[in-house]
C-alpha cells in the first residue's frame, strides 16, 4: 500500500514569511522602545559617589550618569528616531536606518561600560567644593546603573539587528502620504444639451460640454 503525502498548501507557505515579519516587527518595536526608556532612566540615576575634604570635614558628593557621560542619552534619542524612521523609508534607505539603529545601541553599551568606573566627574566636583584644583574624591564607590544603561543599549542593538534581518518584510508608510503622488482625474460628465446652465458651467470649468 502506498501512502501519498499531501503537499503544503500554497497559502500556508505564503503566510509563513508574513507571520515571521509581524513577530520580528513586534519584537523590534518592544526592544527598541524599552531599551531607549531604560537607557534614559539609567542616565538620570546616581552612578558614583564619594567624599571630598572641605574645611577639615568630609563633604559627600554624587554623580549622575548624565554628569559622567552624555553619550548614552544622546544615542538613545537617536535610536528612537531611527526606530520610527525605519517605517518611512524603503529598500536601501531602510537598510541604512536599521544600521544606524544597531550602531546606536552598540554605542550606548560601549559608552556605559567604559565609564562605569570613571571618577573624573566626582574629581571635578571635589575640586570645586574644596577650591583646590588638584583635589580628588575619597571613598569612591560606583553603582550598577551604568550596567543597566548598557543593557538598554543591547536592547536597541537587538532592535537594529532585527530590522537588518527582517526589515524587508515590514510595512512602510502608505503611498498616499508620499510626495508626488498624483490623484486620478475625474472624467467630465457630458452636459445635457437641453439644460443651457450645464453647458455654461462646463465652459466655465474649461471642459468640453460634449464630453468628447
Amino acid at each position: 500500500m502506498e501512502y501519498v503525502t499531501a503537499a503544503p498548501h500554497p497559502s500556508s507557505e505564503a503566510a509563513a514569511p508574513a507571520r515571521s515579519g509581524r513577530r520580528s516587527l513586534a519584537a523590534a518595536l518592544l526592544s527598541g522602545a524599552l531599551g531607549a526608556a531604560v537607557t534614559l532612566l539609567a542616565t538620570r540615576q546616581r552612578w558614583a559617589e564619594g567624599t571630598a575634604t572641605v574645611a577639615g570635614g568630609a563633604f559627600p558628593l554624587t554623580a549622575k550618569g548624565s554628569d559622567v557621560t552624555g553619550v548614552p542619552a544622546a544615542l538613545a534619542i537617536v535610536g528612537l528616531a531611527a526606530l520610527v524612521a525605519v517605517f518611512a523609508v524603503r529598500r536601501a534607505g531602510r537598510l541604512a536606518v536599521s544600521g544606524l539603529l544597531a550602531l546606536s545601541g552598540a554605542g550606548i553599551a560601549a559608552a556605559a561600560l567604559l565609564t562605569a568606573s570613571d571618577s573624573s566627574a566626582l574629581d571635578e566636583k571635589a575640586a570645586k567644593a574644596s577650591g583646590d584644583t588638584s583635589a580628588t574624591v575619597d571613598a569612591l564607590s560606583h553603582t550598577g546603573w551604568p550596567y543597566v544603561a548598557a543593557a538598554g543599549g543591547l536592547l536597541i542593538l537587538l532592535a537594529g539587528l532585527l530590522a537588518l534581518r527582517y526589515g524587508s518584510r515590514w510595512p512602510a508608510m502608505s503611498g498616499r502620504y508620499e510626495r508626488g503622488t498624483a490623484r486620478p482625474r475625474r472624467t467630465a460628465r457630458p452636459a445635457d444639451p437641453e439644460r443651457p446652465e450645464e453647458i455654461w458651467k462646463a465652459l466655465d470649468r474649461g471642459e468640453d460640454p460634449t464630453g468628447t
